[in-house]
This record gives C-alpha cells, structure tokens and sequence, in this order.
C-alpha cells in the first residue's frame, strides 16, 4: 500500500520509547523526514541512534510544560526539515492512581497538563504551519480510559476524555483548512509505562512480572478479550494510517487498538 508519506514531515513527541518511537520507525520507513522530541535527553539521543539509519530524523528534548517549549519544537522542526504536515502527539503519564479521595489538586493538574495541555500546546504550535500549507494530519492518543474509566486512574481517565473531546473539536474547526484530525485509543500496551506499572504491581503482591499482568488481565480487565499486552508496534500502524493519504476522509474519529477491552459500542 502507498501511504503518500514520501517527503512529508512528521513530528511525533513522546518519541524516545514505545508508541512514539514505533510511530516514527514506520514514517522513516514510508519515507517521511522524522522529528522526534521528548524530555529526557539520553534517552533521546538512544531514540535517535537507533532511528537514524532508517531514514531522515532528528529531535530535540523537550518537557511540552509550557507553550514556549511547544513553540520552540515547532521551530526546530521546522529548522531541520520545514514546516511539519503531520503532528503525532504520544506525550503522556499515567499520573496518580488510587483512591479518588486521596488524590490532590496537583495531582490532576500533573496528569491534566502533561496529558492533555501537552496536545493543546502542540496543535496550537503546528497548525498555523499547516494551514498555510492547506494540508495536515493531526493524531492524539488517547486511551480506553476515555470512554471506560477506571476508579484508581481517574486523573488519568479525564485527562484522555479530554483529547476525544479535543479532537473532535479540531475536526471541525480546520478540516476545510485541509487538516484531518483523529485519535487513536490504545488499551494495556507494553510500553515503558505499563512495564511500571506491572513492576509495581508485582512487587505489592510478591510475584513475578508475568503474573502480575496475567492477574490484571483477569481481574482489571476481563473485557480485554485477546487477553495480553498489546505491542507498541500495533498501535503505531494504526497512527501511520490516519496520518496517510488513504485516510483521506477520516476526520474526529477515534480509532480503538484496544484488544476488545472497551464492552460498549458508544465512542
């Protein structure tokens, strides 16, 4: 299949591990120029290594804590490979769990500002590029979490309700501009982040990390019919899609790579 990547350029935070990485893997491999950011520098600079024999990439770190620091990305991508047609944005944390109780009000702003500011910082930087260009792709992650919350995971939950309601906002505002603007909603992939999680989860029960995603799978999640971890690799042809010419009439959709989890049949 021609995804019409050849030459365009994609910019993808979140990039130095799991999905973001996987995503810009499969647009060097489709022949866009690629550029990742993310905010720890080593492991940027490893990203980077790994990625460059693939293809045209460069990066930068970044904490997207600020609108400064997203318009400063912009630029540098800009600065390597011109104005960005296509925006991928993996940044995220899971944030605090537990009880709802026990959660303060810098606990929501953590996982509401790094979780959902970082993608309205990021749009707000790449889209006036895009306009100009008159074409654009736009893909947020988001997560079965924004349809099916988890009581221990409500930041974290509200937070990627918000980038469905984001997006689908963004839908409407600039399709006529030539941007398409989609979600992807992944569920219990094995990312750095859930590998933290399931390490975490081992320790308070005294297991092993097998068991311990085993008896998530069963008890946290036993709509997850495939019953296992999704891939990084799974969610990213998914995203690779959506920023594709083929995805020529998508537009605020939301796509679930989500093994089943999700039990109803609302978005």
């Amino acid at each position: 299949m021609n995804y019409g990547l050849e030459g365009r350029v994609a910019l993808v935070t979140g990039a130095d591990s799991g999905m973001g990485f996987q995503t810009a893997t499969l647009l060097l491999r489709e022949g866009a120029k690629v550029f990742i950011t993310d905010q720890y520098p080593d492991r940027l600079e490893a990203a980077l290594r790994q990625l460059r024999p693939l293809g045209q990439v460069d990066g930068a770190p970044a904490g997207l804590t600020d609108a400064a620091a997203a318009e400063a990305v912009v630029r540098q991508a800009t600065s390597a490979f011109g104005t960005p047609d296509i925006l991928v944005n993996c940044a995220g944390i899971t944030g605090k769990q537990g009880d709802f109780l026990e959660a303060t009000d810098d606990d929501w702003m953590e996982a509401l500002n790094t979780n959902l500011m970082s993608a309205v910082r990021m749009a707000r930087a790449a889209l006036p590029g895009m306009r100009a260009k008159g074409w654009g792709r736009i893909v947020l992650v988001a997560s079965e979490d924004a349809v099916q919350p988890y009581a221990d995971e409500l930041p974290y939950c509200a937070s990627k309700a918000g980038i469905l309601n984001l997006a689908k906002g963004l839908s409407k505002a600039y399709a006529k501009d030539g941007i398409l603007t989609n979600t992807v909603a992944p569920a219990f992939i094995a990312t750095p982040m859930t590998d933290a999680m399931m390490d975490k989860r081992a320790a308070e029960r005294g297991t092993d990390k097998q068991e311990a995603i085993e008896s998530f799978l069963k008890e946290e999640r036993p709509t997850l019919e495939l019953k296992r971890r999704g891939e990084a690799e799974e969610v990213a042809a998914a995203i690779l899609f959506l920023c594709s010419a083929q995805a020529s009439f998508v537009n605020g959709a939301s796509i679930r790579v989500d093994g089943g989890s999700v039990a109803s049949i609302a978005t």
